[in-house]
């Protein structure tokens, strides 16, 4: 939703320095970047739809505000927010949240472009007078089914984030003030008919025009999401059976791919580079977000992604210690791990917190270190974000970047492990405790944990798995404000250091605050903010 104006500033230069500026000069002139010029083409609609994808990966590159990626896991059940920069600490101190919050802001205004850049395509799609060169009505219904995607999967954040908020389903020809929140059940049926259509009109996984395209099943992941958050829990079953039963995708079970003749595991092999893809033997994934080292590929990501800076390890700051490839690369551990995770969530012998998934240990590894080859003390406050325990997902190091500022592998956005934990949310909301046990014990057995039974299914129990086989993937803010158990949830993050501590949380913060300058600036209609704000 954009409400803003571009006024024309007045410059003086070079022999009009001593000039002055006339009064209609001064005079604000309203000026938009609204005009609409139809897409015409194959190629421009191609273009116009590799612009969402553009667009969805700075969600993931934003880099301009490093606590950008901890606003999403600090104050939460997980980690503790051990060196925050500054965007994160109103979701750990929520008594600090309030309606001019930049995160709440950044998530409103790219949920907004993404949906007005949405509905241009889908409008020209939907035009039957609108003569599209070398499109079939074939290729319009996939562009459009792509772009329906990309607006169900923005409304279905502002809907989990905010609630009701303002409904556009047609483009912009000139800015509009008088904007009002419509319900979330009317949000919820946007999403359902876009999501259905994509469903029954995007193609099999292997007949997308590039890989990283979606096809159906990346259609059916979402639509399940969206229903168990409307409450909506056979319709999400059967969203989750139509994944695991097609036939397309099986859990990874065995080694493969890069680095698979190395020491590790099954489920590490998914995370390394050059591993993540399906064409790359990943078996496992649903949908993947293809980034490429800028040094290799130019423009080969939006921005400098920063998660294994913000997941890993600072390791380097320890004297001795280099940025190495087994160890990940150089992080900034901005996020630690917190202790409950650490040392009471996995069961002895479960793969997923083995050495290759969570790193535990380091050795001197600089041969000019008097300590070369030793065991580096786990002791005093290095713990903290220097030597603590880190996850291994984010692993990437390029030697010739020792730095690493930007990191530089793909994003597995969807993948099978999840659908089987989605679908295990459904059948607990249904009574099928039974089944839910299935559905869990599916991973559970790849990981080589004691298989449970339906006595032990409950939600904790799920959101507990959740962490098992998502940390460091899955938005864990917007799956407990979903499921709405964050306040319950956070009440696991105990023992943080002073100043790392979840303070001021309440069911105001189920819930962001409505961007105080898209209220401002709304001047002929009403933005209700959400309650205690």
């Amino acid at each position: 939703m954009n409400t803003y104006i571009k006024p024309i500033s007045c410059f003086c230069f070079g022999l009009l320095l001593f000039a002055s500026c006339s009064k209609s000069f001064l005079d604000e002139e309203v000026r938009s970047d609204y005009e609409l010029k139809p897409i015409s083409s194959a190629g421009e609609a191609e273009s116009s739809i590799i612009g969402l994808y553009n667009h969805l990966s700075t969600w993931y590159s934003k880099d301009d505000r490093q606590g950008w990626l901890s606003v999403w896991q600090s104050g939460t059940d997980i980690v503790w927010p051990t060196q925050p920069e500054s965007i994160e600490v109103p979701y750990f101190e929520y008594d600090l949240l309030t309606s001019d919050d930049d995160a709440a802001y950044f998530t409103w205004q790219w949920a907004y472009e993404m949906i007005y850049n949405a509905n241009i395509i889908i409008a020209d799609m939907e035009d039957p007078e609108l003569v599209i060169d070398n499109m079939t009505e074939e290729d319009k219904n996939r562009v459009n089914a792509e772009a329906r995607f990309f607006r169900a999967l923005s409304y279905d954040i502002l809907g989990t984030c905010f609630g009701g908020v303002p409904l556009t389903t047609e483009p912009l020809s000139e800015p509009r003030t008088d904007y009002v929140r419509a319900s979330l059940e009317e949000i919820n049926t946007l999403i359902e008919e876009d999501l259905l259509f994509a469903l029954n009109t995007l193609p099999e996984v292997d007949g997308a025009p590039a890989e990283g395209r979606v096809n159906k099943y990346v259609a059916a992941h979402l639509l399940a999401v969206a229903y168990l958050r409307m409450g909506e829990a056979a319709k999400a079953e059967e969203q989750c059976n139509l994944i695991i039963d097609s036939g397309k995708y099986s859990l990874v079970t065995e080694r493969y791919g890069a680095n698979s003749s190395e020491p590790g595991d099954p489920f590490s092999d998914m995370f390394i580079y050059g591993n993540q893809r399906r064409s790359q033997g990943n078996t496992e994934a649903i949908w993947v977000l293809e980034a490429e080292n800028p040094s290799d590929v130019p423009g080969g990501m939006t921005g400098n992604p920063q998660q294994r800076r913000v997941w890993g390890g600072a390791y380097h700051n320890r004297k001795g210690m280099l940025p190495a490839d087994s160890l990940g690369g150089r992080g900034l551990s901005r996020m630690r791990l917190n202790n409950w995770v650490l040392y009471d969530l996995y069961e002895v012998g479960d793969m997923r917190n083995s050495r290759y998934n969570i790193r535990r240990e380091h050795w001197y590894n600089d041969p000019d270190d008097e300590n070369y080859g030793q065991k580096v003390p786990y002791m005093g406050a290095d713990t903290l974000f220097i030597i603590n325990p880190y996850t291994m997902k984010w692993r990437q190091f390029d030697p010739r970047d020792t730095f690493g500022y930007g990191m530089w592998k793909d994003f597995i956005l969807m993948r099978l492990g999840e659908t089987y934990l989605l679908r295990a949310e459904a059948q607990l909301m249904q009574g099928k405790q039974a089944e839910a046990a299935i559905s869990v014990n599916a991973i559970r057995e790849r990981a080589n944990a004691p298989l449970v039974t339906a006595a032990d299914i409950d939600m904790d129990f799920i959101l507990d798995e959740r962490v098992r086989e998502l940390v460091g993937e899955e938005n864990r803010r917007m799956t407990l404000m979903r499921t709405g158990t964050l306040l319950e949830r956070a009440q696991l993050n105990t023992g943080a250091p002073n100043g790392m501590q979840i303070r001021g949380l309440t069911e105001t913060h189920l819930l962001l605050p409505i961007p105080l300058q898209e209220i401002q600036l709304n001047k002929d209609g009403t933005l209700e903010q959400n309650p205690g704000y």
